[in-house]
């Protein structure tokens, strides 16, 4: 028996995707095409306002800039494969692939759950140490917090494909998803996987949580602190922290639901799945830009110049 233990009979993997209905998987795409593009485009619109607008230059943006960035990656990950399947009659990936996916995925998710905490270091320095924040949030403080939050994911998801290659696997060769992850491929596992399952748990569902908890004690601490500012420090502040919050939820809601259960396949996996993948990356430019008056002028600056030069250049 030992001499199996690191040996795979399976190279690839049928995905059994999120539909089997044809007609239901052209609708998927039909709606998944278009949010993708909006995910992509709205982030990226973030991205190059906040390079380009000096009225956006504060850590905040800073940060809002990179989490962006991080959402068409995490993104990308997922999608561009999980619309071309609505279109295949058999959905395969190589293992190879199905362990690439895993690692950027997860790469991904863990950098944004870190930026997200970053940004709300942030918003606690700006609002409740108000005449240290140049000095503590520093742009050289700004790049360090960043390059930790890539530095995390990457050390996250090393620990979750370390557990992944040392796995066999013998079939059958069918995940029950949509896309490659953890609990889904530990099925195509022919061993016993109770200790990889712990250290998922903890490496996945209980740093969820853990981060989860840490975000909304910071949030509440910034929303005690609040009741000393005047109603309209109080009213920009709340607008902002609000963002923040609803995104928080968004994203951390499905991703403890998933992570923090026993490893088994239900039907409503999939579907909040689709939420953290799909939709959510969509939502928040919108949730960031509807509510900040800053970068709704910026962008409005940013596109009147656009056109201008259009203009000129006729």
């Amino acid at each position: 028996m030992g001499s199996t233990v690191h040996t795979s009979n399976v190279t690839e993997l049928i995905l059994t995707g999120l539909f089997q209905d044809p007609e239901v998987q052209r609708v998927c795409f039909v709606v998944f095409l278009p949010v993708y593009l909006a995910t992509v485009v709205g982030n990226g619109l973030i991205v190059l306002t906040v390079s380009v607008s000096k009225s956006l230059h504060s850590p905040m943006y800073f940060f809002l800039s990179y989490l962006s960035l991080v959402e068409i990656s995490y993104s990308s990950t997922i999608v561009p494969k999980v619309i071309t399947d609505l279109l295949s009659k058999i959905k395969t990936i190589s293992l190879q692939g199905c362990i690439t996916q895993i690692f950027f995925f997860h790469f991904f998710g863990v950098a944004e759950i870190l930026l997200l905490t970053v940004m709300a270091y942030d918003r606690y320095v700006a609002i409740c140490k108000p005449l240290h924040y140049t000095t503590i949030m520093s742009r050289s403080v700004c790049h360090f917090l960043v390059a930790g939050s890539w530095l995390g994911g990457l050390v996250h998801s090393l620990v979750q494909i370390i557990v992944i290659v040392q796995l066999p696997f013998c079939g059958p060769n069918i995940i029950d998803h949509y896309f490659c992850d953890l609990h889904p491929l530990f099925k195509v596992a022919c061993t016993d996987i109770f200790v990889e399952g712990i250290i998922v748990f903890a490496n996945s569902g209980l740093f969820s949580v853990i981060s989860f908890l840490t975000l909304v004690s910071s949030y509440i601490v910034i929303l005690v602190h609040l009741r000393n500012h005047s109603t309209e420090g109080r009213r920009k502040a709340l607008s902002t922290c609000a963002s923040h919050i609803t995104v928080v939820i968004l994203f951390f809601g499905p991703a403890i639901f998933l992570y923090l259960r026993p490893s088994s396949t239900f039907t409503e996996d999939k579907l909040v799945a689709v939420f953290y993948t799909v939709i959510t990356p969509m939502l928040n430019p919108i949730i960031y830009t509807l509510r900040n008056a800053e970068v709704k002028n910026a962008m409005k600056r940013l596109c009147g110049r656009k056109v201008n030069s259009g203009v000129e250049r006729q």
